[in-house]
Formats: structure tokens, sequence, C-alpha cells
């Protein structure tokens, strides 16, 4: 059996008595005191949270740009330095590989900001295009070991943060970011997150990471601010239905499915655009829908979704919201019944269990305020 990774705060995760749990090949702290403490820490103060695992990937060189316009889904030709933007990382039968942050650093280096346990996966993939592009010139590294990784996450998010560096952080726009002087050290703070509310990610080199978590927990531990685990930071992103991949989008599902069409522009060239141009030609099966059950089980993902008796769809992802207090499902339906009050069926355990349809998400946070795009 493989040893697993310890990200830069793992024994910063054993001293605040984390219980730890295998994720991604990093062993990870699963909940410091109860999910649901933390998760609504988050919804009224504020959490942190350890995201080293994630992976990060470089794309230097003259054509940069282009390449990465070509890699993703989103539009990256008209990013200005600093900018953000979330997409698909698709195969070109249009099933993904992936979702991914992508930074224009500059005019000669993205850096894409993707999931942990897909980082080896989506670096293979990216190399496999730029062999097959060599009109581009670029080179791709794989520098997720050169950088830590914490997400500060809820409405004073932004006034606990404030308190350790001189740059203004209302001027740091929802999916933007800088290089920010943060507790004397050097990082790339952008305003993103995973959990519906407002916040900011932070990167910085592994050895800095340390200092930045210990300084934020010291000031404001007291004041409202907890350590979160990856317990919470599941049913925080769940109640603002963000997708999670393994679960809610795979190499299966298409972006136009998941309803990511936001983040996909038929109008340029990109990996999979002729396979998702037909699938909007032909329209889709199926798509993401949000459902609200009537009692507190909890559905699973692939637990069948019915609707007259037939199975018509599958559970993606399913849990109890803490800040709404129910219990709630994703999954993938046939569009004509994802409709907010449609009734639907779910098969739990053999044992049909009443389901509603409604809007999404289930819970908007600081976040859901904002232009998020």
């Amino acid at each position: 059996m493989n040893e697993l990774n310890k990200t830069p705060l793992f024994y910063e995760h054993q001293r605040l008595g984390a219980n730890m749990v295998p994720f991604a090949g990093f062993e990870m702290p699963l909940v410091y005191s109860s999910m649901i403490e933390e998760h609504q820490s988050v919804r009224m103060h504020a959490g942190l949270f350890d995201v080293s695992h994630m992976g990060e990937i470089e794309i230097n060189g003259k054509d940069a740009i282009a390449f990465t316009n070509y890699l993703i889904s989103h539009r990256s030709s008209d990013m200005l330095d600093g900018d953000i933007r979330y997409s698909p990382l698709c195969y070109a039968h249009g099933g993904q590989v992936d979702d991914l942050l992508a930074y224009r650093i500059n005019s000669e280096k993205m850096m894409l900001v993707v999931n942990a346990s897909n980082i080896d996966k989506d670096f293979a993939h990216i190399q496999q295009i730029r062999e097959t592009r060599n009109d581009l010139q670029v080179t791709i590294n794989n520098v997720s070991g050169h950088y830590g990784q914490i997400a500060l996450q809820g409405p004073r998010a932004e006034t606990f943060l404030q308190a350790f560096t001189e740059f203004d952080l209302s001027d740091l726009k929802v999916f933007k970011f800088d290089e920010i002087i943060i507790d004397g050290i050097k990082t790339i703070t952008s305003r993103t997150g995973y959990t519906g509310e407002d916040g900011f990610e932070i990167l910085a080199k592994t050895n800095d990471i340390v200092p930045i978590w210990t300084s934020l927990l010291k000031r404001w531990g007291d004041e409202g601010l907890k350590p979160c685990g990856l317990g919470s930071r599941d049913t925080l992103r769940f109640e603002a239905c963000l997708w999670l991949y393994g679960n809610d989008i795979d190499e299966t599902i298409t972006p136009l499915e998941a309803g990511q069409t936001f983040a996909v522009k038929l109008d340029k060239d990109f990996v999979g655009r002729d396979a998702l141009q037909t699938q909007k030609d032909q329209g889709i099966k199926r798509s993401f829908c949000a459902m609200l059950m009537d009692n507190k089980q909890i559905p699973r993902h692939g637990m069948p979704i019915h609707h007259e008796g037939k199975a018509i769809g599958f559970v993606s992802s399913g849990t109890y919201c803490p800040a709404i207090q129910k219990t709630a499902c994703l999954g993938y339906v046939p569009p004509a019944l994802n409709q907010p009050g449609q009734q639907l069926g779910i098969d739990i355990r053999g044992k049909e269990q009443t389901a509603t349809v409604v809007s999404k998400p289930f819970y908007k946070g600081t976040a859901g305020r904002k232009d998020r795009r």
C-alpha cells in the first residue's frame, strides 16, 4: 500500500486534534469539532480550510493564452492579467477530464488549479494535447509540489484577512487574483471559493503557508474563525450546488448536461467542441437537477430516480443541508422533468422516497449575491 502524502499543514491538523482520513492520495482532516458546527461557522462567520492537496499546472510560452483557449471550454483569449475563469476540461467526446480554475498570470503564463484526485490524469491529458498542437509554442509543468494553499471562506473573511495585509481587499473582485503580501509573506490570493460564501484562496510556497494559517487562527480563533475539514467543505459546496468531480461530473457527463453552459464557448475551437455542438443541436437528454427530500433519508450517489414507476435518472450527490435543515440531493433527469415543483421518487435501499425538484442553489450565501463569473 502506498504511503499517503502529507500537506504542509499536516502537523497543524494533528495539533488541533483533527480526525484525519485518506483523500485523493493525501492524509486530510475530515473534521475538527463537528461537521455541522464547522459548516455553520462558514455560513455565519468564517472557516479556514487546508486545500494544499489541489494541483497547480503551469502553461508557459508565447502561445500560453492561445493554447489554454484551445484546451478549455471557456474563453481565455479575452482574459486580462489577474483574471480567473472557471472551466470544464473536456475530452474530444465532450465528457469531462476535470473542472478547474484558469489564472492568467501574464501574456506568456497561465496557471491551472485542478482537483487533487485528477492531477496526474490532467497533466497527461494536457501533455497529449500539446503534442497535437505543435504549432503552438508552450511548455507544461506540474508545479503542485511547490505550493501550499488555504481557503478562508465566510461573510467575515475579508475582515479577518485584512488585518494581515496592507492591500485593500475590497479592491479584489470575485474571480480576480493579485500578488498580495500577507503577514509578510508573498502570496497569490484570489477571491474564489467552493462554499457559496465570499472568501479567498491563498497560494504560497509550501514552507510559507503554515505561518499564514497559524496567524489567522491565533488572531481570530476566539472571534468566530474555525478550522474546517473535508466534511463541511462538501456540505457547503453541496448547498451551493457546486459540482464535485467524480460524483456530479465525470468523463461520461458533458458540460451541457451539467448546466455549465456559461463556461462553454461554442464560437471558438477547443477540445470537445464538435461533440458539444452536436449535442446542443440534437438537444440534451438529461440535465442537472436539485431536489429536496420529503423525509430525512439521505440519497447516495448512483441511486435511481423514478417517475411514474420507471427509472429516469440517477442521484449524483446527497446529504443533509445544515443551513436549511433539510435533506437534499443532486442528480440527472430528463429536462422535461427538471422543473421546480415536479415530484420524483428516489430508490433508497429498495423503497421509493419522494423528492421535489427545486431551483438551484439550495442556499445562497454571500458569494451568491455577487457576479461570480
